[in-house]
């Protein structure tokens, strides 16, 4: 049922029905279940598949869009977590164990792009964008090394929880931001000129401008999780209305209207860790929460991770 209501679609504000955001499915649609703890979802155009992380099984899944079916990716994957694609489709990964962004080629060999700032080793690198002059930009929080459940207890070498990017020309890990509790999703907005980050500790979406030597200036809040309860910030997409959605732990996913307003919100039977778009149109929404992967097919479109009008490749889609 879409209404205003406990039921999936819970409407805050009016311009999340004139949006056409609660245009769509009825209810969720359950892909799969029998995670430890699912995140990191990023749909295949090319093979209409979805791949995603079980992090404490250490393993990535793949389900497909076709049949149903749901097998195993990569198993002994580093513990991986946040996932994405390239300019040229190339997967890249987080990998929270191995303490690494590496990169699958399309031969299906595994390139290691960052382990180490400064000579030390990264924390547990968590969720990566691509910008389109490639360079990769990604989040280092602790949750990796903080225990054995979702990679492997260490101290820190850093002592930060920073975000970096690498550049697309050198290969260097340089420091983007800091000042983080947790930095998690990143997303840059659709003219690149603005990146979107949540702080999972701090309880905020911060957004910063995105300089011209690949640095981040003027932090501000966008948005703050102590509004509602249960409510701590993972990743974060947009959509082609500018509209960012926000995967929200214990209160579900957020929707925010580009002035910032929180206009609604979808409810999950489960704590919610990652969202992507897919499908077809784009018009599906990923949704790994906890122990399962869901999915609705929604009135709005979202962007790809690489970015809206910059890859012809992804806009395509399949045929």
């Amino acid at each position: 049922m879409s209404s205003e209501g406990p039921g999936l679609y819970e409407m805050l504000d009016d311009r999340f029905r004139s949006g056409r955001c609660m245009n769509g499915d009825s209810g969720l649609e359950v892909l799969y279940s029998g995670c430890r703890w699912a995140e990191g979802p990023i749909y295949l155009p090319a093979w209409r598949q979805l791949i995603w992380s079980d992090i404490p099984n250490d393993r990535m899944l793949r389900w497909d869009e076709e049949t149903g079916a749901v097998g195993v990716f990569r198993r002994s994957a580093g513990h991986t977590n946040g996932n994405t694609l390239d300019g040229e489709g190339r997967l890249i990964t987080c990998e929270q164990g191995n303490r690494r962004v590496t990169r699958t080629e399309h031969d299906g060999t595994v390139t290691v792009l960052a382990d180490r700032w400064q000579g030390k080793r990264l924390n547990s690198p968590n969720d990566a964008a691509v910008k389109s002059d490639g360079s990769i930009w990604f989040s280092d929080p602790d949750f990796g090394i903080t225990s054995d459940y979702e990679g492997y207890r260490a101290e820190s070498e850093i002592g930060a929880n920073n975000v970096y990017r690498i550049d697309p020309d050198t290969g260097e890990v340089q420091l983007a931001a800091d000042g983080f509790g947790a930095p998690n999703g990143l997303v840059f907005s659709a003219d690149e000129r603005q990146l979107f980050v949540s702080d999972t500790r701090a309880g905020f979406i911060r957004v910063f401008d995105v300089t011209a030597d690949g640095t981040l200036s003027d932090g501000k809040v966008f948005a703050e999780a102590a509004a509602r309860e249960g409510a701590r910030f993972d990743n974060l997409r947009f959509d082609d209305g500018g509209r960012l959605w926000a995967a929200a732990m214990d209160d579900g996913v957020h929707c925010y209207d580009p002035d910032g307003t929180l206009i609604g919100r979808l409810n999950l039977p489960e704590t919610v860790a990652n969202i992507s778009w897919g499908g077809a149109k784009r018009n599906r929404l990923f949704i790994t929460a906890e122990t399962s992967l869901y999915s609705v097919v929604m009135g709005v479109t979202g962007t790809h991770p690489a970015g809206p009008g910059r890859h012809p490749w992804l806009e395509a889609g399949p045929r």
